[in-house]
């Protein structure tokens, strides 16, 4: 009855919403501009390139189509959700042809571009030869790959394991940890998002994303009862994954204080466990919560501590990776560390179903005591599409970019935050980018209506932004890499003119 009532609750709710998303769209339409300064509304750079004519179905008939056959818990953005038949490097065209600035890269996977040429010639001529072959026959392409890849890593990071996602990279990874340290407990971040799946659900610290299952439920899953209690005697009950305090600068107890939150971890270590660890892992800027760049100096302290407990640090690179930060080739670099184990998906395949964990020959060896397989990783398409990324990458030289665009767009996006109050805070690198908006600055309330209502009125001026953070009020700008200054201007100029309008 209770779940009923809640469910009956929503569904009124949601129409309650979808009323005031009407208003609110069609007062944004209408109504007069508060600044002479954004009184015309902004238009899309010019970009020479004709879609092709659309004859599928429309979005009703894909929507009613996809409510039918597909699971519940899937979601769609906006009210009147946008049917995106097309897409063209940093653009999208919907069915009617309207063009739309992709400012969050398909979940910050499209690195290269839509339809990249390079990348798309590489997994047509692949494709063409050989579509699927798995490791147990030799092919050049994984090995290609893997040897391309392993270039771009510091240290004795070599070994490369192929997956599909960032979700099965972190569980590889969190499995290397526990059978390479003999320990069965994980630390990672409150407000962090390490996948969805069984494992690494108890990794993410998003209470939206977690369904309320034990953690030691993976260890069903690695071992039955009675091998846990024979290897691990001291801590078979002790397998579970704790959260410590998020060194955000913004929201964070000690601010951008590095050494208390890293105390934290210590004393987490001394109070609340045998005194050994499995590993700790932490994206080095929040995604899905909301592009929180940890504290300087943060990682250093704590990767020391959980070495010394014994365990190994896993850097998260999913979104980070490939030089999207600007600064680096990789996220954790930002922090002065060179980690045991290395995720990372999306961005590595520009679309493919890719990922990829990368490890030192010591930790990787620990697998060889079984079989460790994966019918589909590092297979010849998506070897030769993820190395087509790199090269691009490389010859495109978008690390810089990111660095050069990036800058420009924090600093304008900085100026927009003296000039309207909602802008709580504005943070990231490169272009994996952050705007918390609030009601109350001193308070830090989450303005999650208004920011509801900008991102639709963002979608009508052309303008696609993600959403994260706990409570939905941070627009996320993690565009393909590949965006222009122009870009960047008309996305600030966007925002301005939405804003004035609130």
């Amino acid at each position: 009855m209770a779940l009923r009532r809640n469910l009956t609750i929503q569904r009124l709710q949601s129409t309650e919403a979808k009323y005031l998303f009407s208003i609110a769209v069609r007062s944004f339409l209408t109504a007069p501009s508060s600044s002479s300064a954004a009184a015309v509304a902004p238009e899309l750079p010019p970009f020479h390139y004709d879609p092709k004519p659309y004859t599928g179905p429309s979005a009703d008939e894909v929507l009613a189509k996809r409510k039918k056959f597909l699971g519940p818990s899937l979601f769609h953005y906006y009210q009147k959700p946008l049917n995106i038949v097309e897409g063209k490097m940093q653009y999208l065209f919907d069915e009617s042809g309207k063009r739309y600035l992709d400012a969050f890269a398909g979940i910050v996977t499209v690195s290269c571009g839509h339809c990249h040429p390079e990348v798309l010639n590489a997994i047509v001529e692949q494709s063409k030869l050989l579509q699927h072959t798995t490791t147990i026959y030799l092919h050049h392409a994984i090995a290609d790959f893997a040897e391309a890849l392993a270039s771009k890593m510091p240290g004795n990071l070599k070994v490369v394991y192929f997956v599909n996602s960032g979700t099965e990279a972190n569980e590889l990874a969190m499995l290397m940890a526990r059978l390479y340290s003999g320990n069965l407990g994980m630390i990672a971040l409150r407000n962090a998002y390490h996948g969805g799946s069984a494992g690494t659900i108890g990794l993410t610290a998003l209470n939206t994303w977690k369904y309320p299952i034990p953690q030691l439920v993976l260890l069903n899953w690695l071992f039955d009862m009675a091998t846990v209690e024979t290897l691990y005697p001291s801590q078979k009950l002790k397998g579970e994954i704790s959260h410590v305090m998020n060194p955000d600068p913004y929201h964070g107890t000690f601010g951008s204080d590095a050494s208390q939150y890293a105390k934290e971890v210590q004393d987490h270590i001394d109070y609340g466990t045998s005194g050994k660890v499995a590993g700790f892992i932490a994206e080095t800027i929040q995604g899905v919560g909301g592009a929180v760049e940890l504290a300087p100096g943060y990682l250093k302290l704590v990767y020391e501590m959980v070495r010394k407990a014994g365990g190994v640090c896993i850097a998260d690179e999913v979104q980070t990776g490939f030089g999207r930060t600007g600064s680096h080739y990789w996220g954790f670099e930002t922090q002065g560390v060179i980690p045991d184990i290395v995720t990372m998906a999306k961005g590595i395949g520009n679309g493919l179903p890719l990922g990829a964990v990368v490890t030192t020959p010591e930790i990787a060896n620990v697998l060889a005591q079984k079989i460790q397989f994966n019918t589909f990783g590092g297979n010849p398409v998506c070897s030769s599409g993820g190395h087509a990324v790199l090269r691009v990458l490389d010859k495109e030289k978008r690390q810089k970019h990111c660095a050069d665009i990036g800058s420009h767009l924090i600093g304008r996006l900085n100026d927009l935050q003296q000039k309207h109050e909602i802008i709580g805070n504005v943070r990231g690198r490169g272009l994996m980018v952050g705007i918390e908006l609030v009601t109350d600055r001193k308070e830090k309330t989450p303005a999650k209506a208004e920011t509801a209502v900008l991102f639709e009125n963002l979608r009508e001026l052309g303008v696609l932004v993600g959403k994260g953070g706990l409570h939905g009020n941070v627009f996320r700008i993690k565009p393909p890499m590949c965006f222009t200054k122009d870009d960047a201007d008309f996305l600030v100029d966007a925002l301005d003119y939405a804003m004035s309008k609130l």
